[in-house]
């Protein structure tokens, strides 16, 4: 039945509403550019879906459903959206858009992520991945003079475009052999090779397009391209944001519990995403591109919390999630501060940061540490959900790999902090920086060592969660 409940979806009817008040103010020329409230608008998101019921209930049709799992992804994509509307009150290279325009397409993005959070049925799924991407395929060439943010806005698209259609190819395989396309009927059906081989190869080829949005070897080509040539504010929301929705999908997927054949499969994936990832890190001088291979290597972490399975893996995953949005968030904060004039930043460019913003070079250091998954650290405390869910899940030669490539990466994320720290020839000017900016890139720091001292109750909160998807 329709079960139709506003209470229920406050936090999309919200969503909805401001949507329409940015589409008013980009079509008008007087209000254009009074977009200052945005930030704080996704603040009050974050707070109303943090507050919203979080019992297991379904809307339209059974395709929608409200739990605690879907309620967590809204809570903290509404979260990250305000420290992503923050950065980007501060951009200066939209050329001929205007502010309301770039606000509307950023927004738009993430009400299709809020809506993969909740929807339970493969082809509504579908529908609000495109709508999540096809408004990020416009905001990614808003850089003006800078023809890599075109390039890079047609790879996305290219890469997205096959990436979705091998998707709803899944889709029809699944469908032809399930004969249903809602979660809940799909959970409770074999997905095993030898019971149903042409279901499983539906999955996998339905998963791809999540693994893409998630930059999983060997789907991960668009990610340094894009990283590099979108501005910098608008890098550091497609850096984040889309993970989250592809994270919550894959994780409903996953409790399948699909045959041995898929998770060894991933698992390789994994194994080889964190290797490429991190041995191509090396050797960038972008900070952005370099970010970008790191994200290649991250997503193969997320994957074993997948691959672990149980509501343990799953809640694993679900944490690395926050953790991994938190940690970019913070370091693109840093870097939008350091490059006053919008360029991309390089590694050398960091010298003396220590000198000309004491507070932006701790808060560097604090990001970087975070993601090599150093203690007392988000990064730490979250690496540790993940390899002990694969442990216990008996891919310990995925939990090796893992730790090998985590002492890899401290090479070239404290190369940044080094960097940082070590006095240039010439003495730097120091960076402006508002008190409102310095004031978000402390809380951020706060937030990542935060969730690396006292991350149980969280913790705890999304394994009841994983539960409940499970039974």
């Amino acid at each position: 039945m329709l079960n139709f409940n506003p209470l229920l979806i406050i936090p999309e009817l919200y969503m909805v509403a401001l949507l329409a008040i940015l589409f008013v103010q980009s079509i008008s020329n007087r209000l254009k550019d009074f977009v200052g409230w945005v930030p704080l608008a996704a603040l009050l998101g974050a707070v109303l879906a943090g507050f919203s019921p979080t019992s297991s209930e379904y809307m339209f049709y059974e395709s929608y459903r409200i739990d605690g799992l879907s309620q967590f992804f809204k809570t903290i994509i509404f979260l990250g959206l305000a420290i992503c509307a923050g950065n980007a009150l501060r951009v200066t290279t939209l050329g001929k858009a205007n502010r309301a325009d770039y606000f509307f397409f950023m927004y738009m993005s993430t009400f299709g992520l809020l809506l993969l959070s909740s929807t339970v049925e493969l082809f509504t799924i579908y529908i609000s991945l495109e709508l999540a991407s096809f408004s990020l395929y416009i905001l990614l060439p808003f850089r003006k003079n800078d023809p890599r943010a075109v390039e890079a806005a047609i790879k996305y698209v290219l890469f997205g475009a096959v990436a979705t259609a091998i998707g709803l190819y899944g889709i029809s395989y699944i469908m032809a052999v399930q004969h249903t396309t809602y979660i809940n009927e799909l959970i409770t059906m074999q997905w095993t090779f030898s019971e149903q081989p042409l279901a499983l190869i539906g999955l996998v080829l339905f998963l791809m397009a999540f693994l893409y949005k998630l930059a999983l070897f060997p789907f991960h080509f668009w990610a340094p391209d894009v990283y590099q040539g979108a501005s910098n504010e608008t890098a550091a929301f497609a850096a984040t944001l889309p993970k989250l929705g592809a994270i919550v999908v894959m994780v409903r997927l996953m409790a399948f519990a699909p045959g041995v054949e898929v998770t060894t499969i991933l698992a390789i994936f994994a194994a080889l995403s964190m290797t490429i990832g991190n041995l191509v890190a090396l050797v960038q001088k972008d900070v952005k591109r370099l970010l970008g291979y790191s994200s290649v290597a991250h997503a193969g972490f997320i994957i074993m919390g997948l691959v672990a399975g149980g509501a343990y893996g799953l809640a694993a995953a679900s944490y690395y999630a926050l953790v991994y949005m938190v940690m970019n968030l913070t370091i693109f904060w840093v870097i939008t501060r350091i490059s006053q004039d919008g360029r991309n930043v390089y590694i050398a460019d960091l010298k003396g940061l220590h000198s000309s913003s004491p507070l932006l070079a701790f808060v560097l250091a604090v990001a970087a540490f975070a993601l090599v998954g150093l203690p007392p650290t988000a990064g730490f405390i979250g690496k540790l959900f993940l390899l002990n869910s694969a442990w216990e899940a008996g891919f310990q030669w995925l939990v090796v790999v893992a730790v090998i490539n985590t002492a890899l990466a401290i090479f070239y994320y404290l190369n940044l902090v080094r960097h940082a720290y070590t006095l240039d020839e010439i003495t730097p000017s120091k960076i402006r920086i508002t008190p409102a900016g310095a004031s978000i890139a402390l809380i951020l720091a706060l937030g990542v060592l935060y969730l690396g001292i006292l991350p149980q109750n969280i913790f705890d909160f999304l394994v009841h969660a994983s539960t409940v998807i499970l039974s």
